[in-house]
């Protein structure tokens, strides 16, 4: 479980195909804070850390960690473009006790979408992304939606027939200390939607069955 405040930006060091890909992930937190077995959210993808170690020298940090995608992940995300050098959104696993600073996050990716617009907004920038039909119903205005591994409200919805256009605003500082700073028009982005709006969805779904 995740909350969508992004700890860190990562970066891609290798990937080698080992049955499935396997990544390395170069950061600045301690190797002796990285548990093997936790979960990471890596650009809002829940992976799993299956090595780490120290890397002296390293401009990004001195530390990296390991995590395997399967060919079913690789195909579904943004994963699949990932090459060395990718600089990717990191979260270690929510505990017990942490504040919830964001929204509940699975780390469950539901669809990619794509940036269509890029535009300044007082001192904000405006981001709007297409989101496919099979998620739109879930997308609303107010609700949190998480765009690469980060927490975001919803401030706008429009349905353009095959699926929905959103808009969502990133402050000066978001843009810093995560990637969503330096991305461009034609980006594809993990999208997860809110997990209490797949709940009632469900819910009404067995309802109206019944």
């Amino acid at each position: 479980m995740f909350t969508g405040i992004v700890r860190e930006i990562g970066r891609i060091v290798s990937r080698e195909a080992q049955g499935d890909t396997r990544f390395r992930i170069s950061c600045a937190r301690p190797a002796r804070d990285i548990e093997i077995g936790a979960s990471i959210a890596c650009d809002g993808v829940c992976l799993t850390a299956v090595a780490k170690g120290e890397t002296a020298g390293e401009a990004d940090g001195a530390s990296w960690f390991d995590v395997q995608a399967s060919a079913e992940t690789l195909a579904r995300t943004t994963l699949g473009a990932w090459q060395p050098g990718t600089r990717v959104n990191l979260e270690p696993a929510l505990k017990v006790g942490d504040e919830l600073g964001g929204h509940i996050v699975t780390g469950h990716v539901d669809a990619v979408g794509r940036v269509a617009a890029i535009r300044p907004e007082g001192a904000s920038t405006r981001i709007e992304v297409d989101a496919p039909a099979s998620i739109a119903p879930f997308i609303a205005e107010k609700s949190s939606i998480t765009l690469a591994g980060v927490s975001l409200t919803v401030n706008a919805v429009e349905d353009t027939g095959g699926g929905c256009r959103f808009g969502i605003n990133i402050i000066p500082h978001t843009q810093e200390v995560t990637t969503l700073g330096g991305i461009a028009e034609g980006s594809e982005v993990n999208l997860e939607i809110d997990v209490l709006a797949r709940y009632v969805a469900r819910l009404d779904s067995a309802r109206r069955s019944g």
